[in-house]
This record gives structure tokens, C-alpha cells and sequence, in this order.
């Protein structure tokens, strides 16, 4: 019993040193509120600050990233406008360049109206490179072509065709080395030969040679056509403008450089002169 009255009795000291410290502090310190109030505050306070402040950045951090995510999506949306107006544009182009096309045609029809012409687009090309020096038609005996019709594109003659099928033909452009064209010169009438050659055409030039001008008359700028002389092309078709002339070595021929009315790199449309020369010199 004794023992447990010195243990109250030391127990009540302890409370009472505690309670005593408590008021003093609460004096010293001056403090509105409870004192136990203030300790959990003492400590509670810089880690609510922190959290605060963690939550501001993880909160700044969504933001960017939400931004970014509309931004992104924003970008497809532009980039598939962009697209379709790339491919709206070609498409745009590509009508265009067939217009034209389409209107040289016509201008081309009506230039030979006397002719009987049907037209026909270009399917494929034979041969290497960015020249159409063989090629092949969309067209072919069943629409009533035959070997040796003259073929015209651009503004004038583009080939001869060679083969016949029952809806292809294969046309020999006058730009191709097996290819030579009697032509004249429509100022002076001077007859000459237009050779083809595959060597000078990245130049944009087709041999002109064996022309007969002994007066020299013939110039630069003058219009070469096809002569009448010829056995296969119909005559009066143009060619292409003279671009260089000078005398041979055995000073009775010249020769020089003719500049084609056609663009030998891009023929999509042809118009095919049903009329052979064969029957309408007869």
C-alpha cells in the first residue's frame, strides 16, 4: 500500500511539473489558443505546405499534359486537312494539265479538219528514259487504225504508227533513231530530211539534214513541215521551228537543228489521222 501511494503521489508531481510548463509556455508564448493546439500546428503546417505544393506542380503537370494532348490532336486535325487539300490540289493539276491537252487537241482537229481523225490516250511508253519514242495507244483495229497513220499531239507531228492490234497500237515518234520524216521548209519550199535522234532531244533539238538550199535562204525561226514528197507522212503537218542552220562540208546541202512543237516527255493524249497518205495520193 505504501509502495502504490508513492507511486500516485510521484505520478501526480510529474502531471503537475507538465501542467505548470504547459501554463508557462502558454504565457511566454503568448498563445490564443490551446497549447497541444499549437504543437499539432508546429508540425502540421510545413507538411500541409508541402502538400500543397506538390499538388500545385502534379496540377501544373496535368495541365501541360492536356495541353499537349489537344495540341496533338489539333495537329492531326491539321495535318489531314493539309492531305486532303494535297490531294484536292493534284487532283486540281492533273485537270488542268488534261485541259490543256484536251485544247490542243482541239485546236489540233480543227487545224486538219479535212482529215478524218479519231483520238486516243497514251498507255504505256517502251522505252528507257523520260522520252516517248515508242509507245502505245488505247486504240486499235477495232476502231479502224491501220499501220502508217500519222499520229498528232501538242501542236503538231508526234509519230507513225507501226503495229496494229484490236485495241492497241504502237506509234513510232518522230524523235526515235529509226525515224525519218521527208519535211520542207513552208517559207522557201526547200525539201530536207527531219531525223531522229534520241542523243540531241535532252537539248530539245531533231536533226535537220540534206536540205536542199543552194541560195541559202532558209534562217533561223523558219516553220519545217511535212512534204508532200513523202510516201508515208501527209503533208503540211508541222514539225517544229528551225533552231540552227549552216552549210555541209560539200557545200551543196545544209544542215542544222530542228526545235519539235511537241513535248516529247509528256504525250498523254494523241489525236490518229485515219487518213493514209497511200490512199489519198492515189
Amino acid at each position: 500500500m505504501k509502495k502504490n501511494h508513492i507511486k500516485s503521489k510521484t505520478l501526480l508531481f510529474i502531471l503537475s511539473i507538465v501542467s505548470g510548463i504547459i501554463i508557462i509556455l502558454s504565457f511566454v508564448l503568448d498563445f490564443s489558443v490551446n497549447p497541444l493546439n499549437y504543437a499539432a500546428g508546429y508540425v502540421l503546417t510545413p507538411l500541409q505546405s508541402g502538400i500543397n505544393q506538390v499538388g500545385g506542380w502534379l496540377s501544373g503537370k496535368m495541365d501541360y499534359f492536356e495541353d499537349n494532348l489537344n495540341l496533338v490532336a489539333e495537329n492531326e486535325q491539321l495535318q489531314a486537312q493539309v492531305d486532303e487539300l494535297t490531294v484536292e490540289n493534284t487532283q486540281l493539276l492533273q485537270d488542268r494539265e488534261e485541259l490543256n491537252s484536251l485544247r490542243d487537241l482541239y485546236a489540233l482537229d480543227h487545224k486538219y479538219e479535212s482529215y478524218e481523225k479519231v483520238g486516243a490516250r497514251v498507255i504505256s511508253r517502251e522505252n528507257a528514259g523520260n522520252w516517248f519514242s515508242m509507245f502505245t495507244i488505247d486504240k486499235g483495229s477495232d476502231d479502224g487504225l491501220e499501220v502508217d497513220m500519222n499520229v498528232l499531239a501538242g501542236a503538231g507531228l508526234a509519230g507513225i504508227i507501226t503495229e496494229v492490234g484490236p485495241n492497241y497500237s504502237r506509234v513510232r515518234a518522230i524523235i526515235d533513231d529509226y525515224s525519218n520524216v521527208s519535211a520542207e521548209i513552208s517559207e522557201t519550199h526547200d525539201t530536207c530530211i527531219i531525223a531522229g535522234d534520241l542523243s540531241l532531244i535532252d537539248d530539245g533539238y531533231i536533226n535537220l539534214v540534206k536540205l536542199d538550199d543552194p541560195d541559202s535562204k532558209v534562217k533561223v525561226g523558219d516553220t519545217v513541215v511535212t512534204s508532200n514528197i513523202s510516201d508515208k507522212f501527209l503533208p503540211g503537218i508541222l514539225i517544229g521551228y528551225v533552231t540552227e542552220i549552216h552549210t555541209d562540208s560539200n557545200n551543196l546541202t545544209r544542215s542544222g537543228y530542228v526545235s519539235p512543237v511537241v513535248d516529247f516527255k509528256s504525250i498523254k493524249e494523241v489525236l490518229v489521222i485515219k487518213n493514209l497518205k497511200q490512199n489519198t495520193s492515189e
